[in-house]
């Protein structure tokens, strides 16, 4: 993997902010002709520095607005039980971040569902899926901000272009 400049970051920021932009766009936000552009997304690509472009789509307008942040304990801590307890959360669609964490709290779920009784039958899905220590969860009251763009401009300056 090449080091990315200043010219990699711009072009990384403008698709975080829109991923719609066509080459013509992109190159004239960023400074670039067409073609040098056109190769460098291709770079960010093929190295992974893009993994996918998407549509953000309202959950709320879609009737997911109630967020849940779930963490689980257990006593259980080898291999194998990860693997079948990660591939089953992999599974669950209502799970949009699934971490292990440090602390006192093994497991991290972000969990997107309709209501209530939605968020009920997903952890009756969930507390089947394994033998665990402890579920606690908490309700999102308000979404204060909200992003995918990673802070690139912490990153970028004083890069040569």
């Amino acid at each position: 993997m090449e080091h990315l400049d200043r010219y990699d970051y711009a072009i990384l920021a403008a698709l975080q902010a829109d991923g719609t932009l066509s080459i013509a766009q992109l190159s004239e936000k960023v400074g670039l002709s067409s073609t040098p552009c056109w190769k460098r997304v291709r770079r960010l690509e093929d190295e992974g520095y893009i993994e996918s472009r998407v549509a953000i789509v309202n959950r709320r307008k879609v009737g997911l607005p109630v967020t849940v942040f779930v963490s689980v304990r257990t006593s259980h801590h080898d291999e194998q039980w990860l693997a079948r307890f990660a591939a089953a959360v992999i599974a669950l669609p209502e799970v949009l971040e699934f971490h292990r964490m440090s602390g006192d709290v093994d497991y991290l779920l972000k969990v997107v569902t309709s209501d209530i009784d939605g968020y009920d039958r997903f952890y009756k899905k969930l507390i089947k899926v394994s033998q665990l220590t402890g579920v606690s969860s908490a309700f999102s009251m308000e979404q204060i901000k909200f992003t995918t763009a990673l802070p690139l401009e912490l990153l970028s300056h004083g890069l040569p272009g």
